[in-house]
């Protein structure tokens, strides 16, 4: 069951060959993705060789092998991990229950729900980034986001899977809208609003790696635990792939760091209008692209209080992060979480009922494994000699979703009048200016080993290959 058969015209280690029905759906949805590809996929890359790994068993050793390939002969396909006849439910009403292999049918709408959310911010990511690779910082990285993108398309034919398998005509229709949206069109845009905003560079790209793919890495996370087992097997694969889009956000962040510090020492000076004069991001812009997206992600775990989320874990459909690891009866009946709310102008906690905070725990998790990368990104600054500390922003922070939705509350948590937002909001999100002056110094450098002023080199290649490899190969 680890290895990937290639011989087919969908590569999968789900025996699909076996059922001939399901084949031809899938068959028949293919040149669907790659219409959709050819015109929402990464602008101008048709001709392109492009070093990429791709998926040759689901075993964790040696699970991937590398070369150049065009990207639309990319081979996407449908890999779970193995699976286990003895598995038990481990959470919610069904504890001690075998783990279904089929859908029930009192679940049915619930988790198709679930299956077409995840499966619709796939698709529209690789639409955020369609024009990212004509602005690449180097070749390393125009690599780094082709990889990204086609995974991204994997992960939609892993839900895709899904969908025309165990939900028929439903599931089918539910398959082709997932390439009828599209990001940020105004008449038929993507599910949740995160997926709808603008990338327009690539400090915003890193930016999305790491704190929105992230999101997905909890969400998927959470969704491993599912006692429907083929969306749990569906998902741990789909983890093995997800590590590298936050280790591309991580580093690039870094690097646009080290660049920064580097031209602070050389020149001596934090003064930001010297610093764009000499071509790089200075550290607080940086800060409010932090503050702007950790804000906008964190509302994608949905409203703090949410009797679909209790629903679903009762249910057995979406577990917590870790879920094997916490200590409690993992039912949660009797049990208390605290949230945040408003009341009388001060931000103040409540004690509610944990199976309706789920969403509440699993944006708390996320805060705590986000704010890992922000303490290694201050280490650049502080091995730099700099004196300056990025933070996260508090969670109440620019919130649109839940109880804090509509909420002036600054960076460090103080309520605070509109008045008094509208005032200082500038010194805390990006601006106009900010986002015009990053935008001009997007520029493709796509010679091996350049790289583009604003950015430092990474400290080593994809693959053990060096930097200055030719991972993209133009015709």
């Amino acid at each position: 069951m680890s290895g990937i058969n290639y011989s087919e015209k969908i590569p999968n280690n789900v025996n699909l060959s076996e059922d001939r029905t399901l084949q031809r759906a899938l068959e028949q949805w293919q040149p669907n993705f790659i219409n959709w590809w050819d015109d929402m996929g990464p602008e101008g890359s048709k001709d392109m060789d492009v070093y990429l790994r791709t998926a040759v068993s689901v075993d964790p050793q040696g699970w991937a092998q590398f070369g150049h390939v065009k990207m639309r002969d990319y081979r996407w396909g449908v890999f779970l991990n193995p699976g286990d006849q003895e598995r038990k439910i481990h959470f919610g009403d069904h504890i001690g229950e075998k783990a279904w292999q089929d859908v029930p049918g009192e679940h049915r709408a619930n988790l198709r729900r679930i299956i077409v959310t995840q499966g619709d911010t796939e698709p529209a990511s690789v639409e955020q980034q369609r024009h990212l690779g004509l602005t690449a910082p180097s070749m390393y990285d125009l690599r780094n986001l082709f990889q990204i993108n086609v995974e991204e398309g994997r992960h939609l034919w892993a839900m895709v899977y899904l969908l025309h398998k165990y939900f028929g005509k439903d599931g089918r229709e539910e398959a082709d809208a997932l390439l009828q949206r599209n990001s940020g069109n105004e008449d038929n845009p993507r599910i949740l609003q995160a997926f709808n905003e603008k990338t327009p560079d690539w400090l915003s790209f890193f930016m999305f790696t790491y704190f929105t793919d992230r999101d997905g890495k909890f969400q998927l996370c959470a969704l491993a635990e599912s006692a429907f087992d083929p969306l749990a097997r569906t998902t741990k694969f789909m983890l093995t792939e997800e590590a590298h889009h936050m280790f591309v956000g991580e580093s690039g962040v870094s690097r646009t760091i080290q660049r920064t510090v580097d031209v602070m020492n050389q020149l001596n000076t934090d003064d930001v209008a010297k610093l764009r004069a000499a071509g790089v991001i200075d550290l607080p812009t940086i800060q409010r692209y932090i503050n702007f997206h950790f804000s906008v992600t964190i509302d994608l775990f949905g409203a703090d209080q949410s009797s679909n989320a209790a629903t679903f874990y009762s249910s057995g459909l979406k577990g917590r992060y870790e879920e094997g690891k916490r200590a409690d009866d993992h039912v949660l009946k009797g049990n208390t979480y605290k949230i945040l709310a408003v009341e009388e102008g001060k931000l103040i906690e409540k004690e509610v009922p944990m199976l309706n905070a789920l969403n509440e725990v699993l944006r708390d998790d996320y805060i705590t494994d986000s704010k890992g990368g922000i303490d290694r990104w201050n280490r650049v600054i502080e091995k730099a000699g700099i004196s300056f500390k990025l933070t996260a922003p508090h969670k109440a922070f620019h919130r649109n979703i839940g109880s804090l939705s509509g909420s002036k509350i600054t960076p460090d948590g103080r309520v605070v009048t509109s008045e008094e937002w509208m005032a200082k909001v500038g010194e805390w999100l990006p601006t106009n200016e900010d986002r015009a002056y990053v935008g001009s110094l997007m520029g493709r450098v796509v010679e091996p080993g350049k790289f583009a002023n604003w950015i430092a080199p990474p400290v080593m290649g994809i693959n053990r290959q060096a930097v200055d490899f030719d991972y993209v190969r133009f015709s």
